[in-house]
């Protein structure tokens, strides 16, 4: 009787472990998950430029009109990704918080605490950005942004895109679709072109 009863109380005991690891480990293997979904988002972008350096952003916006950005990865350790942003004072930087899934700016206005997170990066760069037609655009279209350590007024309107990386025709094309709808399954399009407009379904 001793020996059933340690062996189930083992039993028990292993089958309580490995549930706390898969617990445990959940959160990890959605963050993996989540974090290579938007690597690809931002690889097919354009705009992301990897590892690039603050110098090296400023370089690449010296001259750019004001608004023009670019994401890059951030070198600060507490944070995965910085938006470089051409101002009328010279580009300047901001970081994009990650935390649970959601994205959010790093930002110094009294308001912080009200931003908005994201599930997507490029769906944030979308929100702050005024990339769309002049004629096509809405008071709730020209969302800006302070800059934490300058507290200058950050205005996003054209993406930089890498010469290496310069979008497709279909691409270009695809944004625009994206643009004028968001219901993708309504179009009357075979289903790889609608799997291909479901690969990214942003507007910037």
């Amino acid at each position: 009787m001793v020996t059933r009863s340690t062996g189930s109380q083992n039993e028990r005991g292993e089958t309580e472990v490995q549930q706390t690891q898969q617990t445990q480990s959940a959160p990890y293997s959605e963050d993996f998950h989540f974090i290579t979904s938007t690597f690809q988002h931002l690889n097919t972008s354009g705009w992301y430029w990897g590892g690039l350096t603050a110098g090296e952003a400023r370089d690449a916006l010296i001259g750019a009109p004001e608004g023009t950005f670019l994401v890059r990865d951030s070198s600060h350790p507490l944070f995965l990704f910085t938006l470089s942003v051409q101002t009328w004072r010279g580009p300047t930087n901001i970081r994009i918080e990650y935390d649970s899934g959601r994205f959010r700016l790093d930002s110094s206005c009294p308001a912080r605490s009200c931003l908005l997170s994201f599930s997507a990066l490029p769906s944030l760069v979308q929100h702050y950005s005024s990339a769309r037609p002049e004629d096509e655009k809405t008071a709730e279209d020209h969302h800006h942004i302070v800059a934490k350590d300058s507290g200058i007024l950050l205005k996003l309107k054209k993406p930089l895109h890498r010469p290496q990386a310069f979008p497709t025709l279909q691409h270009l094309t695809r944004l625009t679709i994206n643009r004028h709808t968001d219901c993708h399954t309504k179009l009357p399009l075979p289903r790889p072109l609608l799997l291909y407009l479901q690969e990214y379904p942003f507007q910037v």
